[in-house]
């Protein structure tokens, strides 16, 4: 038996829907999204997205997206899951992180764990697991495995999730270092400590506690997700045919980033719009603000940047997949760190059109709180706040790629 062997010779059930497409799961994501809009309020009260748009995702296929075939997911790849998520997003930026940031690390699951690992964790089908990347908690060695307790914060997808990825620091040998592991459901306690932020409040990012938690050695990596090299292969690039499991997950993990500053503007450029047909302008002469010389820049400056942001995004997706096609050797940190800069140029031209051109410009009763702009406003800037942004991508990304343009190294 090879390790690329079928659903019904590994055991594993297959999908719901076996003749499901890329094209059905995209329309799905629209329809859902249309009744997102006016639940923003009720989302962002609860911290989290219903149990019955849950139930909509799971019915729709949304959490076996990137879930391999094997174990009875779609595979449908990294375009179709970027496309669902900016579906999402645009309607309800709380609901589209909270499901990009628990199913997108089927992926980096798919790619990175062993096969024993995947066999157990993807057993179920669907897949939700938040994933940090701050090490949090303590580690004690013991024989065959690690008991963790503590906190980690930020785990966004929680709510829902089946697993949890996260990082502790351990030692190795006379140093330490961060240490990559999954665990299960049933091994820890969610706190209720969402919600008092300045946005996002709706994202299911809360925080959870782990009390004497054994993992096992193979369910554990020996460095941070943000350090993985993949050139040499991966174990899902042996595991499954699809060469998007060897690819890079650092990468991976910024064009979310991107997608979801996408889906944000592109939201808030809807609800600017809806005000260009029903309001007029301030000072006279008082015309319908379509019709007025300055609306029409500004609602013309912010689609171009958005959509020179959107098409930059999916020109990275691109190139990501093609990276894939040339093998796990293709995947230098040069060019995951080359995605990554131009991820930031996406975030960086969405907020520019959302706080340069839209916020200010909608009127003070558009961006009351709870309203649509205003609460897209709030949840791009807590975005910026992000660690992934405001440090990795902000600063190290750039420096890093400089440095091995240069042959630059820290001893110089």
């Amino acid at each position: 038996m090879t390790l690329t062997t079928t659903v019904a010779e590994n055991g594993f059930a297959g999908p719901p829907e076996p003749d499901l497409t890329p094209a059905e799961v995209i329309a799905r994501a629209h329809t859902i999204a249309a009744t997102l809009v006016e639940r923003q309020a009720e989302t962002e009260e609860r911290t989290f997205y219903a149990e019955d748009t849950h139930e909509a995702f799971r019915a729709a296929g949304f959490y076996r997206i990137l879930v391999p075939k094997r174990y009875g997911g779609y595979e449908f790849g990294i375009d179709t899951f970027m496309k669902v998520t900016q579906i999402l997003t645009r309607a309800c930026p709380s609901t589209g992180w909270m499901f990009c940031l628990g199913a997108a690390h089927a992926h980096m699951v798919g790619t990175l764990f062993n096969e024993r690992v995947q066999d157990e964790v993807f057993a179920g089908g669907d897949f939700i697991a938040p994933a940090t990347v701050m090490p949090g908690g303590e580690a004690e060695r013991v024989d065959g495995g690690w008991i963790l307790s503590g906190k980690w914060s930020y785990c966004s997808g929680v709510p829902y999730a089946s697993h949890f990825v996260g990082h502790t620091i351990v030692p190795y040998g006379d140093d330490f270092g961060p240490m990559l592991f999954i665990i299960d459901r049933d091994q820890w306690t969610r706190l209720d400590d969402w919600g008092g932020q300045l946005g996002l409040k709706g994202s299911g990012s809360h925080s959870i506690v782990l009390d004497r938690v054994f993992v096992p050695d193979y369910r554990t990596i020996d460095t941070h997700v943000s350090q993985v090299s993949v050139a040499d292969g991966t174990p899902g690039s042996e595991i499954h045919s699809n060469p998007e499991y060897g690819g890079g997950p650092l990468s991976f993990m910024v064009l979310e980033d991107a997608v979801l500053a996408v889906g944000m503007a592109q939201g808030a450029l809807d609800a600017y719009g809806e005000l260009m047909s029903s309001r007029t302008t301030m000072f006279p002469p008082i015309v319908g603000r379509a019709e007025d010389a300055d609306y029409q820049f500004w609602y013309g400056e912010a689609t171009g940047m958005i959509a020179t942001a959107e098409a930059a995004f999916h020109h990275a997706i691109e190139q990501w997949r093609d990276l894939c096609e040339q093998g796990p050797q293709a995947f230098t940190v040069e060019q995951e760190l080359r995605i990554a800069v131009i991820c930031r140029e996406v975030v960086r031209l969405c907020w520019d059109a959302v706080q340069k051109y839209l916020f200010p410009t909608a009127g003070s009763s558009a961006v009351r709180n709870g309203q649509r702009i205003e609460r897209v406003w709030r949840d791009l800037s807590m975005q910026h706040s992000h660690a992934g942004i405001s440090v990795f991508l902000t600063t190290i990304a750039k420096r890093e790629l400089t440095k091995l343009k240069f042959g630059i190294t820290d001893e110089h």
